[in-house]
């Protein structure tokens, strides 16, 4: 079992390098939405600067990409919101078995985000809906975010769970070497 755990962290610079992908993406997010939340903003107050008036919802747009995939990153920095309140009082091995159940659930949460998400983005609502203001793009854009969220979810609770078996892996391995 320690020898399938040592292949899994072969590939961790494969979940880094996802990481940082996704962490430039969103910055790039947040960058294209202050510029142009601040463009908006500068030509409702300055007569020489135009108001795109597709500002409104690129912005949104760019606000739901970044809010799944920031989510995602989450995940793999373990800093997602939690209950932790009683973890004190618990036994250790109680708690990583309870963060195992968690970790599955939001994996579970993740599969459902790709099946139904993939519905949303081939439904005709998205194929043949087009934004007000951008009638040549596609709603489909809008709703990309959710299977792409699912996938990067999947992704890093994958390696949550890896890393959750392998500590009561090696929490067994070491009960069973004290008991010998």
């Amino acid at each position: 079992m320690t020898a399938f755990f040592k292949g899994l962290e072969k590939i961790k610079p494969l979940y880094d390098w996802t990481y940082k992908v996704l962490m430039v993406l969103c910055k790039l997010l947040l960058i294209g939405d202050v510029l142009i939340t601040s463009w908006a903003v500068a030509g409702r107050y300055f007569d020489f600067i135009t108001d795109p008036y597709w500002s409104e919802e690129i912005v949104l747009t760019f606000m739901a990409y970044m809010a799944v995939l920031s989510a995602t990153l989450a995940i793999r920095r373990r800093s997602h919101i939690r209950m932790t309140a009683l973890d004190k009082f618990l036994p250790k091995k109680l708690l990583v078995w309870l963060d195992l159940l968690a970790d599955l659930s939001v994996m579970a949460l993740g599969v459902l985000l790709v099946i139904y998400g993939i519905k949303f983005c081939n439904s005709p609502l998205s194929i043949r809906g087009k934004y007000a203001s951008l009638p040549g793009l596609s709603k489909f854009w809008q709703y990309l975010p959710i299977p792409i969220a699912g996938v990067s979810m999947i992704v890093f609770e994958l390696e949550q769970v890896f890393l959750r078996i392998e500590s009561l892996v090696m929490w067994k391995t070491k009960e069973g070497g004290a008991q010998a």
